[in-house]
């Protein structure tokens, strides 16, 4: 029944949407729906409510755990997104108060959908869930799925690790985890609300994202969260050491002209000067910025992901890992001292930062014109920085999965998108658009013929994991988990198909060299 407060209401949303500003969702009808901290009211419109900017946490307090919501009464507008992490780049409307997350629904009734919960890319330094790729609209209408994408903390205000330097930080180095988790806690109490079954979580993130969900799996508060889960190009398989990481502080702060005794004041700094700080050369990895990531701390993360094996915690959760054939031409593909390379020359491009494992490009050289003497030295470049760098992660994972005898589907994405240099290839971000089944959105570089056959087929599979806890569908060959020594993976392109051990001789090579976490 409509009563006349529900239709005020109505009347006082519609127009208040009807005259919202350039950059909120377009009006077409309201939809309130009632969150364990008040009222929201979104939009409905191509046959989807969607939910922007709902607040899953308080207002930040810097290097601390985050807090529930303050609740409120009357109905807030969720029409506009949430400000993102502060964070160096472009990334628009950067706030500390940035615990926000967007739901996109086909309806907030009892359907009890199944939930995919995507946690963003940028490392752990920057992004958030606003990308134009990673609007839930398609996806959430073509699987009768509830989307959800996330913003929460990031670089050194969720991952600086004071705790051996100061009181009162004990948490400080995993404060963006804890977002993660408290996220996923508010998705536990609400996600029914907006049609969505709480005992159907899946967390799906590429990059940084896939990072933090293989993090996850290893949290003790995470447990029992999410129920199952896939990660694109985006592995963990240790955490930083806390020694490590109190080193990495001790250098930023010194950036900062704080002492360590002085590291509390860095609570109270301009956010322009902590983001600055970070550019100070990193004194592990002895190159690049300063890298602030999950912390084996013994409070929130009691151990490494996957070291020394898949841990016990996330055994059970059915996984996805996928990588992408060409994963660092994403990072070297636009740069012109890239192509053209010789054999005198691609050695200097091979500099221990590129590879970022104890090897000389000598021996990397050798190594693949031995493998692959037809090859041309740009091939190798992509090649060897691909499966010594961003690939070797997900092997260790998959591989100690298998051990394990914890279900896992691993893929590696074939089919081509192309950057902005004009090369082609299946590089970092590639099966982004893919798997939401967004081809044609902004910024998108995974197009043209066959791409959106392509993405019917990942969306379905993640979909069908989301659904049943197994990704596979009609739309695929017979996608077998992966076990020893098989190494069963998908390659996914126009015609997929399932093969052993692909890029064997690869993973055979650069298993000799021990594996050291990128950051780590």
């Amino acid at each position: 029944m409509i009563t006349r407060r529900k239709a005020l209401l109505s009347s006082m949303a519609i127009a208040g949407l009807l005259s919202a500003p350039s950059g909120v969702l377009a009006a077409t009808a309201p939809d309130r729906v009632m969150t364990t901290a008040g009222p929201v009211i979104g939009l409905r419109r191509e046959g989807i409510s969607v939910f922007r900017g709902v607040r899953y946490g308080a207002p930040t307090r810097r290097f601390q755990p985050p807090e529930k919501p303050t609740p409120w009464r009357d109905p807030v507008r969720a029409t506009r997104y949430g400000a993102a992490s502060p964070q160096r780049g472009d990334e628009p409307s950067q706030s500390e108060d940035c615990l926000f997350l967007n739901v996109w629904t086909p309806g907030t009734d009892a359907g009890r959908r199944p939930v995919m919960v995507y946690i963003h890319g940028g490392a752990y330094s920057s992004g958030s869930g606003s990308d134009p790729l990673y609007d839930g609209t398609r996806l959430a209408a073509r699987g009768d799925v509830v989307v959800v994408t996330l913003n929460h903390r990031l670089n050194v205000f969720g991952y600086a690790y004071l705790a051996r330097l100061a009181p009162g930080f004990e948490d400080s180095g995993n404060v963006g985890q804890l977002d993660l988790i408290l996220a996923l806690q508010w998705i536990r109490d609400n996600i029914a609300a907006f049609g969505g079954d709480p005992s159907r979580v899946m967390l799906f993130g590429q990059s940084g994202g896939g990072a933090k969900i293989a993090t996850l799996m290893a949290t003790p508060a995470a447990q029992g969260l999410f129920h199952r889960a896939a990660t694109m190009s985006g592995q963990q398989v240790t955490a930083s050491g806390p020694i490590n990481a109190t080193t990495r502080a001790t250098t930023w702060l010194k950036a900062l002209g704080l002492t360590p005794d002085r590291a509390a004041e860095a609570a109270t700094m301009p956010v322009e000067q902590l983001l600055e700080a970070q550019s100070a050369e990193d004194p592990i990895l002895g190159y690049g910025g300063l890298y602030f990531g999950p912390v084996l701390d013994f409070r929130t993360l009691p151990r490494h992901p996957f070291y020394p094996d898949a841990a016990p915690l996330g055994r059970a959760i059915p996984m996805i890992i996928g990588n992408t054939r060409e994963e660092t031409l994403g990072f070297m593909g636009n740069d012109p001292k890239n192509v053209g390379l010789t054999w005198d020359t691609l050695a200097a491009r091979l500099s221990p930062g590129v590879m970022r494992i104890d090897i000389t490009p000598e021996a990397v050289i050798a190594g693949y014109r031995a493998m692959h003497p037809e090859w041309s030295p740009d091939q190798v470049l992509i090649a060897a920085t691909t499966a010594g760098r961003s690939w070797r992660g997900a092997v260790i994972e998959a591989e100690e999965r298998a051990k394990a005898g914890a279900p896992a589907w691993v893929y590696q994405l074939d089919f081509p998108g192309e950057l902005a240099s004009g090369r082609k290839g299946a590089f970092h971000t590639a099966d982004i658009p893919l798997v939401f089944d967004n081809v044609e959105a902004p910024g998108s570089r995974t197009r043209g013929p066959g791409a959106q056959i392509m993405s019917d087929r990942m969306s379905d599979a993640f979909i069908a994991l989301a659904r049943d806890g197994d990704p596979n569908h009609a739309g695929l060959p017979r996608w077998d988990r992966y076990e020893l020594p098989r190494r069963q993976t998908m390659l996914m392109d126009i015609q997929p198909r399932m093969v052993d051990d692909p890029r064997g001789d690869e993973r055979a090579f650069f298993s000799a060299i021990p594996y050291i976490q990128p950051g780590t």
